[in-house]
């Protein structure tokens, strides 16, 4: 897949993260992109080095979708903690 399916694949992941993680968040509609672009290429990464399971080179691999939400999820929750006080 290139960068343009990736980040494709992030906006994605980021409006289902947003989607199962409901309620304010300190960057609004903007920032959960950005998280979602960020954690497709980091659930991405992660899958490939630690998890033995390289993301497919088509865009509707499930692995490659789960990865990138998971990615996402993490960032999001990460991004609440850190900063979920701040927007008040």
């Amino acid at each position: 897949m290139g960068i343009i399916s990736w980040i494709i694949l992030g906006l994605l992941a980021g409006a289902v993260a947003k989607f199962l993680l409901p309620g304010r968040d300190p960057g609004g509609f903007i920032g959960t992109t950005i998280i979602g672009v960020a954690g497709a290429f980091i659930g991405g990464w992660i899958s490939a080095r630690w998890l033995d399971h390289p993301v497919a080179k088509n865009f509707y691999d499930g692995a490659t979708w789960a990865s990138a939400i998971g990615g996402a999820l993490v960032l999001l929750i990460v991004y609440r903690v850190l900063f979920g006080n701040s927007r008040n």
